[in-house]
């Protein structure tokens, strides 16, 4: 057998280039999910989603039309669009609720268990081969997320379970993802996804029947820091996922919870306990194995 060649400067280079982004898109996801949390705290849950859809639309309506593209085409009503586009609404409205109902460091680690949704999903679904070593990874995973709900403990709160609710419609718009046809641009997607946030949430805002509010400046400048450290997050993880080895760069993404527990503390005074913290870990921990599997098996392959 021949050795591994060990990487050149220039990959050394370009993956830590590539981790440094990683870690910088990260803090910048869970620098958005403590806004959304703080602008979740006043305004009703809906009109914050609903903004964040208009401006999130306009957004990349202006990339898409600086590529010279459309924002509304034929291709967006096919099934693996609107499929997407309906877990992108049912996973913001899930993921939104529990930050603005629960603690910022439960939320954010339940939504860790996104990879494992996915590595299941892959398998019952999309007839994706997974060995016994993930679906037991999955079952660890789950477990951790049971650790942190507690259900049926003195201290369960049921909203908790409003952060799976976001997992599973984030793990079907992922899935949808690889059903989707190439020409689809991912400008004229992203779009699309924003966009359907506007009528979710003002959907969610008709059944909670909370009138909408005049934002004052304070939760303007948040909403539009939100979309800024959104879209910024997005391009610093495009850029890290093209310049760098996946083996190294995807367990990266697991840096955001060590952000969101930091920000958790400081900025809102939480204290995880430790059935919190294990379940955390169980997650993150049974997520790397996941991914660190399925990179074994597409070298193998």
């Amino acid at each position: 057998m021949t050795a591994t060649s060990p990487p050149s400067p220039l990959q050394g280079a370009a993956n830590l280039r590539a981790a440094a982004l990683m870690i910088a898109a990260m803090a910048a996801f869970a620098v958005e999910d403590a806004a959304i949390k703080t602008l979740a705290a006043r305004l009703p849950v809906g009109q914050v989603l609903a903004t964040l859809g208009v401006l999130g639309m306009a957004v990349f309506w202006i990339m898409l039309r600086r590529a010279g593209g459309r924002l509304f085409t034929r291709a967006l009503l096919t099934p693996a669009v609107l499929l997407r586009n309906g877990g992108e609404a049912v996973g913001s409205i899930g993921f939104t609720l529990a930050l603005a109902l629960t603690d910022l460091a439960s939320a954010s680690a339940i939504l860790q268990a996104l990879p494992l949704a996915l590595v299941m999903g892959g398998a019952l679904f999309l007839g994706e081969k997974v060995g016994w070593r993930r679906w037991t990874a999955i079952l660890v995973g789950f477990a951790g997320v049971l650790l942190i709900i507690r259900p049926g403990a003195a201290g369960f709160q049921p909203q908790s379970a409003l952060a799976l609710v976001g997992v599973a419609g984030l793990a079907v718009r992922d899935l949808a993802t690889r059903r989707m046809p190439a020409r689809v641009p991912s400008h004229q997607l992203s779009a699309s996804a924003f966009a359907a946030l506007v009528p979710a949430g003002l959907a969610l805002a008709l059944v909670q029947g909370t009138p909408m509010l005049v934002p004052t400046r304070p939760e303007a400048l948040g909403f539009l820091g939100c979309i800024a450290f959104s879209v910024l997050g997005y391009a610093m993880m495009v850029g890290a996922t093209r310049a760098g080895e996946a083996s190294l760069i995807a367990p990266l993404r697991y840096v955001r919870l060590i952000f969101a527990l930091g920000i958790a503390v400081a900025v809102f005074g939480e204290r995880p306990d430790a059935a919190t913290l294990a379940g955390a870990a169980l997650i993150v921990g049974s997520g790397a194995f996941a991914m660190w599997r399925e990179l074994v098996r597409n070298r193998r392959r």
